[in-house]
């Protein structure tokens, strides 16, 4: 039997799981690990240059490309607290990662050794499993499980933290006979399913609500092979966005109190019969007025994990099942029903939510300078093509990027969902970036979430990963400052302030070009709203020819508030800005407007 240290076990482990590429920064307590890495290879590595901003690549090289489990690499102590945010986020999303943290030695781990905490113990609450391996012969056992849990039922992620003796202790391991272990996925029945649709022979107004457990299955072609079969709309959540393309004649838009469009909200309400295939109903979906939410319609819920089933309301009938699984067996029956002539028409109700879609739309084409953000998304819509893989995480800039932006296919549109941390957006660009270099990214930031993890534009710079990077700078938290409005306050969300050293800037205070271009990446500064197509086609060209990311920055006014309810209640939303009445007020509507 081969022998070898326990670390080059857990590489060899990686490469047979499928991994080749990882993100991290090493440290004395991983160095061993970071030797076998070295001498085994086949992993290729990114130094990341915060541990928070590792775990993140991961999570964007994971979300990137269906199959992907991204890897994140860090020492004991600070460098496993780092990662909880990213597993955290991870965990919330469905999201599979692995961190692989080093650990002070076996003997020294009841001694307050430096550096030296139980990370196990932090991340369980934010992980499927969290280990720290304590025999050494115990390390290809550990990993292997990790996989199997990390792709079986609901997909979230795992911690392995190996103390440095154990990475160091030699074991018998052949790598040549290591096999991964069967994946389990619960899966409909076919009675289970027939129950499912026999909802449809008693509905006239049915939509399908598309979740990101449809994405995570890899089963967006079936999903709109259902919906084109059965003639229903689709409404999409924001991790379901991409599942079917916005312009396809049965996409109905988003639902919500944020994220959300007007005509989506509108054939909502019309609805009587909801298939939520692979969905949680998060509350900036449904809001938290669940009565306007469910009353008069009736619902099945189909989902991967069953406690996820009932755990916001009481459908009126659940499945356990993976979204693959269980598309499978509805197109097979609805095709069954409709060669019988037993499947109703819904052609009406579809034109009639294609009908919402091309008059209740929002305006986006505004001159004035400072610009409106609407005017960012009308540009960024003529700049950047159905190819584009859109980047994003929190924030006014993201809620208004879901009312205004396009997406055509799945793992296009890559959001931090439950989570939101600030910061996430460079660090999850630069890992779908690297997962497909051959995809465009193109991030989206306000200014503070910009502000979180810049430093991390230096990685993207050293590994060469080019991207575009939108930045909306108005020098607020806008987001927390809509929100203080209920409240009467506005209070600690400003961010202006006169930059001594740029004082061409006004109040708008970090000068983001400086620093962008001190951290080796391209940047572009744009005032006035008619350039801002010509500045995003240049740092096209620039990404290109310099293989760095290209930061474009749009001054916006300060204070924009965007279409939200004030109430959390998705029947109940205020729209503080013009809305659209002639063609010429949204010239990039996904539909032409019908006035």
């Amino acid at each position: 039997m081969p022998r070898m240290t326990a670390a080059a076990a857990a590489v060899e482990i990686l490469k047979r799981e499928g991994v080749t590429q990882a993100f991290g920064v090493p440290g004395a307590a991983i160095n061993p690990f970071y030797r076998e890495l070295k001498n085994v290879g086949g992993v290729n590595h990114t130094l990341a240059r915060h541990v928070e901003g590792a775990s993140h690549m991961a999570e964007g090289y994971t979300r990137a490309q269906a199959g992907n489990i991204g890897v994140c690499i860090g020492t004991s102590g600070p460098a496993g607290t780092d990662m909880i945010t990213g597993l955290y986020s991870a965990i919330a999303d469905s999201i599979p990662i692995l961190c692989i943290t080093g650990q002070a030695p076996t003997s020294k781990l009841h001694k307050e050794d430096f550096q030296a905490v139980d990370i196990a113990s932090i991340a369980k609450p934010v992980t499927k499993a969290a280990t720290t391996v304590l025999e050494a012969a115990q390390v290809p056992g550990v990993f292997q499980q990790a996989f199997h849990l990390m792709r079986s039922g609901r997909p979230g992620p795992v911690l392995i933290d190996l103390p440095l003796d154990v990475q160091l202790a030699e074991i018998e391991f052949d790598p040549e006979t290591y096999e991964p272990l069967p994946v389990y996925k619960p899966s409909a029945t076919r009675a289970q399913a027939e129950k499912a649709l026999s909802f449809l022979l008693e509905s006239e107004r049915p939509l399908i609500v598309s979740g990101g457990g449809i994405i995570n299955a890899d089963a967006s072609d079936l999903l709109v092979e259902f919906a084109e079969l059965t003639g229903i709309p689709v409404i999409s959540t924001l991790m379901g966005w991409g599942t079917i393309p916005d312009d396809h004649e049965l996409a109905a838009g988003m639902v919500g109190v944020q994220t959300a469009h007007r005509y989506g909200n509108a054939t909502f309400l019309e609805s009587d019969f909801v298939l939520g295939i692979g969905n949680r109903w998060a509350n900036r979906h449904t809001g938290y007025n669940m009565e306007a939410y469910t009353k008069g319609r009736k619902f099945v819920h189909v989902d991967i994990e069953p406690t996820q089933i009932g755990k916001i309301f009481a459908p009126d009938y659940g499945i356990a099942s993976d979204a693959k699984a269980a598309l499978e067996l509805f197109i097979e029956i609805a095709g069954e029903w409709k060669a019988a002539g037993t499947l109703p028409d819904f052609s009406a109700w579809a034109a009639s939510a294609q009908e919402r879609k091309a008059t209740l739309q929002r305006r986006t084409h505004f001159d004035d300078i400072p610009m409106k953000p609407q005017r960012v998304y009308e540009e960024m819509n003529k700049a950047f093509g159905p190819e584009t893989r859109y980047v994003t995480t929190i924030g006014l800039s993201q809620i208004a990027a879901a009312q205004f932006l396009h997406v055509y296919k799945p793992r296009h549109w890559i959001n931090c969902g439950q989570a939101g941390p600030l910061g996430w957006t460079i660090p999850a660009a630069i890992g779908a970036a690297t997962a497909q270099p051959d995809v465009p990214v193109v991030a989206l930031s306000g200014d503070y979430d910009f502000q979180f993890m810049i430093e991390e534009l230096a990685v993207a710079a050293q590994h060469k990963v080019p991207y575009v990077h939108v930045l909306v700078n108005n020098a607020y938290l806008g987001l927390i400052r809509q929100a203080q409005g209920g409240l009467g306050i506005n209070f600690e969300v400003n961010l202006e302030f006169e930059n001594i050293n740029t004082p061409e800037i006004g109040v708008y205070g970090v000068d983001h070009v400086k620093v962008a271009e001190g951290l080796g990446v391209k940047a572009i500064r744009v005032e006035d709203p008619d350039k801002l197509g010509e500045a995003l086609e240049q740092a096209k060209k620039l990404a290109v020819e310099h293989q760095v990311p290209v930061v474009v920055e749009a001054i916006l006014e300060r204070i924009t508030n965007i279409a939200m309810s004030k109430t959390v209640d998705m029947s109940d939303v205020t729209e503080f800005e013009d809305l659209a009445t002639e063609p010429g007020h949204a010239p990039t509507a996904i539909k032409a407007l019908q006035v």
